[in-house]
This record gives C-alpha cells, structure tokens and sequence, in this order.
C-alpha cells in the first residue's frame, strides 16, 4: 500500500482518560480530560497552527466519552480515527500533588483505550499520510500482546512508506507483568522509532543507566532527547550531540505533563524546521510554563 504523505499532519496513539485534579483550593478539585500522548497532541495542536493533529484510540459509547470527543475537537484535536465501542468506557485518575510532585491512582481497567489496536486495518488507515506518529511506552502497556504485535507491525509498515515514528518509552512498572517484559517492549519499540524521546529518571530506575549520556548511547535513533528535569538536557541530533540547561527559576507548583509538553514543544520546533539547539529550548520552555500551573493542560 502506497501511502499520501501529508506534510503537516501528526497522528498521536494513546489512551486519553478523565483528570481529576486538584484546585488552588483546598479540597476542591477540577475535572478535566488527559494522559500522556493526548497531552502531547494537546499541546502540538495549540503550538503547530495550519497542521492537523489526530488522536488514535477508542471510547465508549456513553455520556463521559461523548464528553471527551467534544473536548478534543474543541481543541481543534482530529477524532476521525477514534473508535466507539459500546461495552467499554473510559478510563479515570486521580491526582495528588505534594510539593509540586504529583502521585495518581488510576482507574483503567474497563477502557476502552485497552482495544485500541485490535483492528490492523483501522491503523493501516489512520497512519496513511501522516508525517509523523507518536506514541509512548504507555500505550504498548495497556494493550493485549497481540494487539502490542499489531501496532507494532503497522507503524513498521508505516515507516517503509516513508512515515516517521517518535516513541517516548515513558516507564510505568505498574502496567506491565513484569519489569523484563517492561524493559523487553519498550527496546524493541525504541529501535524502531526515528525520534525517542526518554526521561533520565525512569531509565536510570529500570535500565540503570549511570548518567543521562548512557541512555543517550544506548538508544540508536537517529534522534535521540533524554530528559532531566531541572538538570541537563542531552541531545543526539543530527550526528551531533548537544546539551541544553533548562531555566532554574520556575516554581513547580505541579509536574504534570512536563515531559509530554517537553515533547511538544521539541516536536513542533523541529518539524517545523528550527535548529535542533532551538527545538530544546522550546521544550523546556513549555514544560516550564506547564508545571507553573495545576494539571496536565494549562492555558
């Protein structure tokens, strides 16, 4: 199958789920609509105008999920390839900031985000003409394995057309069976990606990586950005390796969807052809402007 490529289209996959967040207040709390992947097409689609973002997963049928799908295209965020099924609902977190620092309890098992990658041909058509497709360690996490094979063996046939893969292997021990199985997926996936997009912390738990330069040569792509918080940025683009320090005078008042926007910012600014020196700086400058407000989507 010969693909359409679009130059300015991106197509997200993931699990989209209902926030519940904190407020300023005391004891209140916002509801609000996020994960990991969905927070970057959010961002994307706020920071690439005249490009079109589409969102890939599945939602049920009832009030909550109508709810969500009228929240993305608000967003300006393409539905078209969301599937609706009608035993399955969506997903629910909560989250709890300490500090800045953030802890979730989640509520996922009847998602429907879980069917996502069930059926080859909905993904065959949803890749078609994308310039770029984006998905996370998150998502290989929630899926049946051979649903796992399916999408993986759909994004390879999308990149032997041309397409163009970003994974960020975003580390949750909690979704997966094991941690071999974990650490097992989430390097297959990353070898066959153009653009991996790691955080430090979660490699140096479950890979034990010393330094953010050992994740940075254990994967292969040829672009490779490790994240690091308030720490050094370290970049493979290009050939060259580059390192980037992040502003230190932002107040975190919540770290949600810091390293997603990161993402974001380094996605849109490259794609639209900023010098890779210039695509860290609009990363880490998103993510500092996001963790300066509550949830994972701040205006």
């Amino acid at each position: 199958m010969k693909a359409t490529r679009a130059v300015n289209r991106i197509l997200s996959i993931g699990e989209c789920m209902v926030e519940i967040a904190p407020r300023a207040r005391a004891g209140s709390f916002a509801l609000g609509y996020a994960g990991d992947t969905f927070n970057t097409a959010w961002y994307a689609a706020r920071a690439l105008p005249g490009w079109q973002v589409d969102y890939l997963t599945a939602v049920g049928t009832d009030a909550v999920s109508d709810r969500m799908l009228g929240f993305m295209q608000a967003a300006g965020i393409g539905t078209g390839h969301i599937q609706r099924l009608p035993d399955r609902t969506v997903g629910l977190y909560l989250i709890d900031v300490t500090d800045g620092e953030r802890r979730f309890s989640y509520w996922r098992d009847a998602s429907a985000a879980r069917m996502l990658a069930a059926d080859a041909s909905r993904l065959v058509r949803a890749l078609d003409g994308a310039r770029l497709a984006y998905y996370s360690g998150i998502t290989l996490a929630i899926l049946p394995p051979a649903d796992r094979r399916r999408l993986l063996t759909a994004l390879a046939g999308y990149r032997a057309r041309g397409g163009k893969v970003a994974f960020d292997p975003n580390l949750r021990s909690r979704l997966w069976s094991d941690t071999d199985t974990m650490r097992q997926e989430v390097s297959l996936a990353a070898a066959a990606a153009d653009i991996v997009l790691p955080s430090f912390e979660d490699e140096a738990q479950w890979f034990g990586d010393a330094a953010p330069t050992a994740t940075l040569a254990r994967y292969r792509a040829e672009v490779v950005v490790v994240k690091n918080g308030r720490r050094s940025i370290h970049a493979r683009i290009d050939g060259g390796h580059l390192r980037h320090e992040p502003a230190q005078d932002v107040r975190a008042v919540d770290t949600t969807a810091a390293g997603d926007s990161f993402n974001a910012g380094f996605l849109a600014a490259y794609l639209t052809g900023s010098a890779p020196a210039a695509a860290l700086a609009a990363g880490a400058v998103l993510a500092a402007r996001v963790i300066g407000g509550r949830g994972a989507l701040v205006d």
